[in-house]
């Protein structure tokens, strides 16, 4: 919170505007680098199905979503050039 707390008052002192986001379902944005397998929950296949998914972007619970969200937030933020 004293971050915030910072930055609001840098926002007031400066006269800025100041506007919030939240994304609810950031994680899912992620494109992952590697290849990742999983298996899918029951009732998706039949049940004596041994089939697996391979994911193409990132999901809540694993280990790479944080680092693959924050790889296409990295990119997308230094495409409209901030630093």
């Amino acid at each position: 919170m004293t971050n915030v707390h910072i930055v609001m008052a840098i926002v007031v002192s400066k006269g800025w505007s100041l506007r919030q986001m939240d994304v609810k379902n950031a994680f899912l944005h992620g494109d992952l680098q590697e290849e990742i397998y999983m298996t899918p929950s029951s009732g998706l296949f039949s049940s004596s199905s041994t089939e697996v998914c391979h994911l193409k972007r990132s999901l809540y619970g694993l280990k790479q979503a944080p680092r693959a969200w924050f790889e296409k937030f990295r990119t997308t933020i230094s495409d409209f050039t901030f630093t």
